[in-house]
């Protein structure tokens, strides 16, 4: 049987790159080569000790992939040999009340392939067809590594239920948080967004969004001053630090929507008094839908996302771990992502 290269991560903030059996596409399956697959910054926490009870002995992560279709299994239709696709890494199950509502994406058994199930650290990934999307022509696999990150913003954006002409207050400039910005801008929103980084808030300027380092200027002043005093609709809590989330009750307008986008891995302390002062709405958010990744290519095939400023690094899979050990200490990393088999 013919082997492939994926890369495991063994618990110990290790990776090996090995050769496995490729495996073939079952019934109702796809199998894809991927092309580039992106470091996200849940990957990072696993990296770091993280969800260990989720990945077994070894697991390949990874979910954040582009790629071409290599094989069709027994049942697919709609999809051909050859053709560009990104993975939608959510497996649901189809039969709780979650999904029997339609909510597939926060399934009660929800399994994230990349992390429950292996991954797109591997030159081959076969996947369940329903989890394919079909990329236009024009939209590079490299830019499709996109795909899965921006997703995640277009979801955000649409629970925040942005429209034209709203202030949208974005906190936290990391990849997900110039892509909130980005989205929310396309929905047709003044958008602001604040970071501590430096490299982050160049990066997001020359990408045109504003910006704000609040440890330079008082943030409640800033967003006052912008909007006459009201505050902004709707403020996207991207920061998953203390600071960012006080400034997500202090800057939002009497019932704004507050939009809670970072994951905390502790219960943080909130200022409930403001939600009953001003009538706030505390909004939640988790991975995407379909939706959500059709509106995703269609933004990046529009042009809509500057690609090339957003991934700053590369490496081939071959050095995953020097990719993973860069980003703890890389203070101009953006997105890296892997090159698994390029094209």
């Amino acid at each position: 049987m013919a082997t492939a290269r994926a890369a495991y991560f063994t618990h110990n903030s290790r990776f090996e790159v090995v050769q496995r059996d490729i495996a073939p596409a079952g019934p109702g399956e796809v199998r894809v080569v991927v092309s580039y697959c992106g470091i996200c910054g849940t990957d990072i926490h696993i990296f770091h000790g993280a969800m260990a009870h989720r990945l077994g002995a070894r697991r390949v992560l990874g979910h954040e992939a582009s790629g071409w279709i290599d094989e069709i299994g027994e049942g697919v239709e709609g999809f051909e040999i050859g053709q560009k696709v990104v993975v939608r890494p959510l497996d649901h199950c189809g039969s709780c009340p979650a999904c029997a509502e339609g909510h597939t994406h926060v399934c009660y058994n929800l399994r994230l392939l990349g992390i429950d199930a292996d991954g797109g650290f591997s030159e081959f990934w076969t996947v369940p067809s329903f989890t394919v999307h079909a990329l236009p022509e024009g939209v590079s696999l490299r830019e499709a590594a996109l795909v899965e990150p921006l997703a995640v913003a277009c979801h955000d954006v649409s629970r925040g239920r942005v429209v034209p002409g709203e202030t949208a207050l974005v906190i936290g400039g990391g990849p997900i948080g110039i892509l909130v910005a980005v989205a929310a801008r396309s929905a047709g929103a003044s958008v602001i967004l604040s970071e501590v980084n430096e490299n982050r808030l160049a990066v997001a300027s020359r990408m045109g969004i504003e910006t704000v380092n609040p440890t330079e200027t008082d943030l409640e002043n800033m967003i006052n001053e912008r909007t006459g005093g009201k505050g902004a609709e709707v403020v996207f809590e991207v920061s998953g630090s203390s600071a960012g989330l006080k400034a997500t009750t202090r800057t939002a307008a009497v019932r704004g929507r507050i939009v809670m986008v970072a994951i905390y891995p502790e219960p943080p302390e909130i200022d409930m008094f403001q939600y009953f002062w001003r009538e706030l709405e505390l909004i939640g958010t988790r991975v995407y839908e379909y939706r959500d990744y059709e509106r995703a290519i269609e933004m990046i095939a529009r042009g809509e996302v500057n690609s090339d400023m957003l991934i700053t690094d590369h490496y081939d899979l071959d050095r995953i771990q020097d990719a993973f050990e860069a980003l703890d200490s890389s203070p101009t990393a953006v997105k890296t992502l892997i090159e698994v088999a390029g094209g």
